[in-house]
């Protein structure tokens, strides 16, 4: 909703204050946390998207390693997915997401619309969803493999009567995957996996899960507007009105204990918003060190194509999908964050231990010794010992970006 004419807020803030904040609520601004390491972040975030594509890193990897660091992978897998007791659990939110434990019951809305509406991709045959919970009764978390095959032999979506079962009871909370080996997930009843705290919880309203939520995605941006509360976990529509669960986004925001504020855009235009308490506390933009890092194309940050653009000025899309010729920063793009802004992007691969820049854009001449040290660290943290750049965009800035890589090896 925007207008010239807005109740009045507690504060106005810019366009550079939203980043900033943005920023800082996302673990990107500021100091390292010392404690709580992934899974501390995980919570912070609310949501980690998953993806199949692994180019250096998958991209739920490359997300806590754009915060924390060099995290090793196998720590970071560990702290998703422990293999002794329940941490995270994979559903639908933005996208298919790692999701802290804690947070099963406030998708009780999404787990009864699933079942009401009968179908997700598929129609399940009731008699195949009964022998997979009975035998995931019998002989605890089992594998799509190991329940009798994901696929028909077909194309990717050709899935096998089972693997169309379990994904219902997944999709339906009849079964939970709060692991994966090997990328597969593994699937297991919730009494086995849930905290006894979370399981004996009462099961929310799909009002209270949409307030929660509302929350979750406040903390996790700092500032939001309708289109935001909207996006972040996918939720019902908003829009100017009532949404499925019967509440506006004032309503919902209210109650969830956020700060009404005005975002200030083009032509001194107001935006009606809302904030995090904590994220205004002190009165004064967030300040401190900055990341200078790669971007998943999948990290949250980044999630909302048109508010990446109204915040960073970026246009950002993934081209994995897009046929080759037609690309125009490549398979994998990943952007570039140095000092609060994304300032371009790079297409990587490897091969052994290199590191291969396949293509770097830059937008301008001050990304170059930033894209040199995101580019060696992030060779390092993979396990490579050498960088090798193909083509650089302007082709002018090609020769500075190689020495600054020399500088910094």
């Amino acid at each position: 909703m925007t207008s010239a004419r807005q109740p009045p807020a507690e504060a106005t803030l810019s366009t550079d204050d939203v980043r900033l904040i943005t920023l800082r609520a996302q673990g990107l601004l500021g100091p390292r946390p010392r404690t709580g390491g992934v899974a501390a972040l995980l919570r912070r975030l609310g949501a980690v998207q998953l993806d199949t594509i692994s180019v250096l890193a998958r991209s739920h990897e490359l997300v806590p390693y754009a915060r924390l660091g060099a995290v090793p992978r196998a720590s970071i897998e560990r702290a998703y997915w422990h293999p002794h007791h329940a941490t995270a659990f994979e559903y639908w939110a933005h996208a298919a997401c790692v999701l802290p434990i804690e947070e099963w019951p406030y998708y009780a809305f999404r787990r009864r619309a699933f079942t009401a509406r009968g179908m997700r991709w598929h129609r399940s045959h009731p008699g195949v969803c009964a022998d997979v919970l009975a035998r995931l009764r019998a002989q605890g978390p089992l594998t799509a493999t190991q329940l009798g095959g994901a696929k028909n032999g077909g194309a990717w979506w050709d899935w096998s009567d089972t693997k169309i079962a379990v994904e219902w009871l997944l999709d339906t909370g009849a079964v939970i995957c709060a692991r994966r080996v090997g990328w597969r997930r593994v699937y297991d009843l919730p009494e086995r996996v849930l905290p006894d705290e979370v399981l004996r919880a009462p099961e929310p309203s799909d009002a209270d899960c949409l307030i929660h939520l509302a929350g979750v995605t406040a903390r996790a941006l700092g500032v939001v507007t309708t289109s935001d509360l909207t996006d972040y976990h996918r939720l019902s529509n908003f829009g100017s009105g009532r949404n499925a669960a019967g509440l506006t986004a004032d309503e919902a925001a209210a109650a969830a204990g956020l700060t009404p504020v005005a975002i200030a855009g083009p032509a001194g235009r107001l935006t009606r918003g809302w904030a995090d308490p904590a994220a205004l506390s002190g009165g004064q933009p967030p300040a401190g060190r900055h990341r200078v890092t790669l971007l998943s194309p999948f990290d949250s940050l980044i999630w909302d194509r048109k508010r990446t653009r109204r915040l960073f000025g970026f246009e950002h899309s993934l081209e994995a999908y897009v046929p080759r010729d037609r690309r125009v920063h490549g398979y994998f793009a990943m952007p570039l964050l140095a000092g609060g802004r994304l300032v371009g992007r790079v297409d990587p691969a490897r091969e052994g231990t290199t590191l291969v820049a396949r293509q770097v854009s830059l937008d301008t001449p001050r990304a170059t010794e930033p894209m040199a040290r995101a580019l060696t660290a992030a060779a390092a943290w993979v396990g490579c010992d050498d960088v090798r750049l193909e083509r650089v965009s302007p082709a002018i800035a090609e020769p500075r970006l190689r020495a600054a890589l020399a500088a910094v090896s």
